[in-house]
């Protein structure tokens, strides 16, 4: 699947950290043709080293893709939601990096479960035994069983109702998931051992803490860091923290509250890591919002809003490469205490002119509280001569594409508009 590059305005509305109609039209395609053509590619390396994989996950592999193919004919949008929520991202990029040999084996097994989750979505009649890998059936974006018994359960679905069994139990109660949304696909379940995930107020956005590829496997960063367990995770209190920050938003910048809504398909939380949150998005999972539970509404709304950005860069740099690979050069910017190479600077100075955007609206804003409009305006003043500093070395650079420069050029005019200091309501 190839894209046009896009549209001059849609490419200036993205470099001034908006998003409208056509801009996400654009990010929601060309994050779609990436997925497809990563599934491709694992297709063709499974089949070029068919000696190399284990018979029966080979086999496997192929009935998986076949059902996918099926549902696809009659519901192409929910396979395309499916193949499109973020950990489906992290799966692609893990089974292509993994090496041959058993670990990939266990790997390519999760399409089996997508292919079963697209059909149970769609309410396609079924009638299949699976593997729960560690004793866990999880099914993206839905939610998770704890299978008992033998790590297999046996899936019947029909057009409404699916009943999932641990293989070698009698006696106990299925798992029961009705299909509540035949528009959306979306399914609601109960029963031993199943726990689902909880949707997010205003939004398609879940609390994600169950996925086993919501986070890479060996954690994120350095040191790394691991997702929170279910077991542990306060849904309440993230679900208070994301609506708090949604109000805010939306009395701040009603257009980037709407955005975010858009944007964040999983939210995934984190194991704290000393006493201040901290995010993080993965350029492979791209509306996935990694954190630890933020301190308020403001920490949250800052946190959505700069991670997003983070995924509208990386998506967009996949259909029009905004610089270089390979080079070596590292540059000073005032946000981080360690140099980075030009791909971290543009990232780090993209997020941040949202924010400074942000700050600006909402130290000028009459609809929110006065220490958030004092906060903003602190935060206005700290960044944004920061965030001209990293324009200035990212213009100066060769390490940008033309498509870069340009790109960094309507981010500098966006930059100026917002003027040197906000002036406050009142």
């Amino acid at each position: 699947m190839t894209l046009a590059p896009p549209h001059a305005a849609a490419f200036a509305e993205l470099a001034r950290t908006r998003s409208a109609t056509r801009s996400a039209s654009l990010l929601r395609s060309t994050l779609h043709a990436r997925r497809l053509l990563l599934l491709k590619a694992l297709s063709v390396r499974v089949h070029r080293h068919r000696d190399a994989v284990d018979a029966a996950a080979f086999q496997r592999f192929a009935e998986s893709w076949q059902l996918l193919e099926r549902v696809e004919g009659r519901h192409p949008g929910v396979v395309r939601d499916v193949l499109d929520y973020p950990t489906t991202g992290t799966w692609l990029a893990t089974a292509l990096m993994e090496p041959l040999g058993p670990g990939l084996d266990r790997h390519l097994a999760r399409l089996d479960i997508l292919a079963v989750t697209a059909a149970l979505r769609s309410g396609s009649p079924l009638d299949v035994t699976v593997d729960a890998p560690g004793g866990f059936l999880s099914l993206p974006g839905v939610g998770r069983l704890r299978a008992r018994g033998g790590g297999r359960v046996r899936i019947r679905a029909g057009a409404r109702i699916v009943r999932i069994h641990s293989e070698g139990l009698t006696g106990r109660a299925p798992v029961v998931l009705v299909l509540a949304d035949r528009r959306t696909g979306a399914l609601t379940g109960w029963g031993p051992g199943w726990a689902g995930l909880r949707v997010l107020s205003g939004s398609a956005a879940r609390l994600d803490d169950l996925d086993p590829y919501r986070v890479p496997p060996g954690g994120i960063g350095s040191p790394a860091r691991a997702g929170s367990d279910h077991a542990v995770t306060d849904r309440a209190a993230w679900s208070a923290c994301w609506r708090s920050a949604q109000d805010l938003l939306a009395r701040t910048d009603p257009a980037r509250a709407a955005e975010v809504r858009r944007s964040v398909r999983a939210l995934v939380p984190l194991v704290p890591r000393g006493p201040g949150s901290s995010g993080a998005t993965l350029s492979v999972a791209p509306g996935a919002v990694l954190t630890s539970l933020p301190s308020g509404a403001q920490d949250m709304a800052e946190t959505l809003v700069h991670e997003v950005h983070h995924g509208k860069l990386a998506t967009l740099h996949e259909l029009v490469p905004l610089y270089l690979p390979g080079r070596a050069a590292v540059h000073r910017v005032g946000w981080r205490s360690d140099p980075r190479p030009i791909a971290g600077v543009l990232h780090g100075a993209y997020a941040h002119l949202a924010l400074t955007d942000l700050w600006r609206r909402a130290a000028t804003a009459e609809g929110v509280s006065t220490p958030w409009r004092t906060s903003a305006g602190q935060q206005f003043d700290r960044f944004h001569d920061q965030v001209d500093e990293a324009l200035a070395i990212l213009l100066e650079s060769d390490e940008l594409t033309s498509e870069g420069r340009e790109f960094v050029h309507q981010m500098r005019l966006h930059h100026a508009s917002l003027g040197a200091a906000p002036r406050a309501a009142g």
